[in-house]
């Protein structure tokens, strides 16, 4: 593996299609939004909060440094936050990123094989939360976000994009119907997003012209190096996408998708971040299949009009419906094409936001891998009970693996009685490790 290589991860070119995507009006934008001066407290407090950390960024101000100097340096450093918002005007060093490869696993030597963290400098980041707080309120105040998006917005989670996608389909089984769901997979979302396409959604969204300028700043002429076991490679340019390890990065990537629930009139849709499932549900698979195949074509012109890419081969297909309604099916499957002529994939299992979704929404085989997951360590504890005091075991299982099964549970605790079961059985096992209890012990015993 080179450094070379992995400074060249991200993309620095992008194809041109010719045409700017068409504009997509949002909600009413009341007030052109500009920038507030960032009073000295602000800043001082954020220069306090800084984690203790010791590495190298690119500008050599250790974070460490400037926690412990805060109340000194909050006034300069307001200052010099205060006139880059007026000017419209980032430092290059501010926007110059250390990448440290982490190795995932499998071969060492493939770059694939690697997840590349990107280290700037506190002060951007100092700048960039205060833009951000800036930014969140406006977009808050304005209700110009889509309500579609759960990612990087108050209140939600994963969870609440899991929840209101299963509690969708399960609406439409319970009306007898069949659900269908596109699960599209981006490829490398957000290393490709085009700068261009990204400042013309910030102006449509109501952004000031002088504003604007600062955004522009903000994007262009960044860099990045690689740094391994102490060697650095030359910088390259980043000439697309949202920074790696910013604060603004993932605020300024669902500005970029915010749009995509408009093309898709027939069908609803859920994202978190660049995670994005379509899903639609009608009486009959025909009728289910044609109204997926029209809103997938729109979908792959949208990305196409932005410029982003759609991995086919991990974008895939899902059926839902009640047992005896998908037992009358001769063949159970969504045919849905690509504009290339392929077809996507159709799958009865698939992981999404971390759980295990079925053709049924039965949850069982969720519950199956988590079980088959949490019993070896539960095994792995009592194989070594011995070294551990009774205060300890119940640290250990509150603490490593109820979570596990306390994860999203509001989900899946609808799941048939004889899924749950599985972790009611689970549940007991936890509690006899805890309290070494014999297997003749009965559980409501334990449980008081």
């Amino acid at each position: 593996m080179t450094i070379a290589k992995l400074a060249n991860d991200t993309p620095t070119e992008r194809p041109h299609t010719g045409q700017a995507p068409p504009t997509v009006q949002g909600p009413h934008i009341a007030d052109i939004f500009n920038f507030r001066p960032v009073p000295v407290s602000v800043v001082t407090k954020l220069l306090r909060n800084q984690k203790m950390k010791y590495q190298s960024v690119p500008d050599q101000i250790p974070a460490m440094l400037l926690k412990i100097s805060a109340p000194a340096i909050g006034k300069p450093v307001a200052t010099l936050i205060n006139e880059s918002l007026a000017t419209g005007y980032i430092p290059k060093l501010w926007k110059t990123a250390r990448v440290v490869p982490i190795h995932k696993s499998g071969d060492s030597t493939l770059v694939s094989n690697y997840r590349r963290i990107s280290l700037l400098p506190v002060m951007s980041k100092i700048l960039e939360k205060c833009v951000y707080t800036q930014l969140r309120d406006y977009y808050q105040s304005s209700n110009y976000l889509t309500p579609d998006q759960s990612g990087f917005r108050p209140n939600h989670s994963t969870t609440t994009a899991f929840l209101k996608v299963c509690n969708d389909t399960q609406a439409g089984m319970e009306q007898g119907d069949l659900s269908g769901a596109i699960f599209l997979d981006f490829a490398k979302a957000f290393d490709t997003v085009d700068h261009g396409i990204l400042l013309q959604k910030r102006k449509n969204s109501g952004i000031g012209d002088h504003t604007l300028t600062s955004f522009e700043s903000y994007v262009s002429n960044r860099s990045q190096h690689v740094s391994i076991s102490g060697s650095s490679s030359l910088p390259l340019p980043v000439t697309c996408g949202v920074p790696q390890g910013s604060i603004l990065g993932p605020l300024l990537f669902t500005l970029l998708i915010n749009d995509l629930p408009n093309v898709c009139k027939a069908s609803t849709v859920h994202m978190y971040a660049d995670d994005t499932v379509i899903y639609t549900s009608k009486p009959y698979l025909p009728q289910l299949e044609a109204v997926l195949q029209e809103q997938f074509t729109e979908v792959e012109k949208w990305i196409t009009d932005n410029k982003l890419f759609l991995n086919t081969d991990k974008t895939v297909t899902m059926l839902f419906g009640t047992a005896p309604k998908l037992h009358k099916l001769q063949n159970p499957h969504l045919h849905v094409r690509t504009k290339s002529n392929g077809t996507l994939t159709t799958v009865t299992s698939l992981k999404y936001q971390v759980m295990w979704l079925d053709p049924n929404l039965s949850f069982g085989p969720h519950i199956e891998k988590l079980s088959s997951k949490l019993y070896p360590k539960l095994g792995a504890l009592y194989r070594n009970k011995s070294c551990l005091s009774p205060v300890v075991r119940k640290q250990i299982v509150q603490q490593m693996l109820m979570p596990a099964i306390e994860y999203r549970d509001i989900v899946y605790a609808a799941a048939p009685q004889t899924h749950l079961q599985k972790l009611t059985t689970l549940y007991n096992s936890f509690c006899r490790f805890v309290l070494q209890c014999n297997y003749m012990t009965h559980h409501c015993d334990m449980l008081k």
